[in-house]
């Protein structure tokens, strides 16, 4: 028998009614961009990554935790855009600081030497060396929806160029 095809209106139906305008906004800019959405199931819910380029790789995933969405913007591109990120409200870098650090960065001995680098970035003169699956791992809320579109956007213009 086929697996059913997950569909993009299944996924928008699980987020919060409050979140679905910004979720769409996220899928419009990232398909206009030239992403390819890739819609899986987890333990907790939808995972909805949107890869970029070829081969694509992940720039962003929306995540379901504990009833709750997250973005994760995989920031490989972040020394580009450090002047934005100087501009991020105090919620936001709070949570950079409380993401894990890269231990490859760290002492490459800790990681696989197959893992891609995390961050080095300095914010508000604070150096975080972070995992780059967890530095930018943010819970969606209003306040911090432009700060999430912004990053995301910055990230995928320094892709492509």
């Amino acid at each position: 028998m086929a697996k059913e095809e997950l569909q993009y209106d299944d996924f928008l139906a699980d987020v919060h009614a409050d979140f679905q305008g910004f979720v769409s906004q996220v899928n419009d800019y990232c398909t206009q961009k030239g992403c390819k959405l890739k819609l899986e199931l987890a333990k907790n819910g939808y995972v909805a990554s949107y890869q970029f380029g070829k081969p694509g790789k992940t720039v962003l995933n929306f995540v379901f935790r504990k009833d709750k969405l997250f973005v994760r913007i995989y920031g490989d591109h972040t020394q580009r855009y450090l002047d934005y990120l100087e501009t991020l409200p105090d919620s936001l870098v709070n949570a950079i600081d409380k993401a894990a650090s890269c231990k490859r960065m760290l002492d490459p001995t800790k990681c696989n030497s197959r893992c891609a680098m995390g961050n080095d970035i300095t914010i508000k003169g604070v150096r975080y060396q972070k995992c780059r699956y967890s530095t930018f791992l943010f819970e969606v809320t209003d306040e911090n929806v432009p700060f999430l579109m912004g990053i995301l956007q910055r990230e995928i213009d320094e892709r492509a160029a």
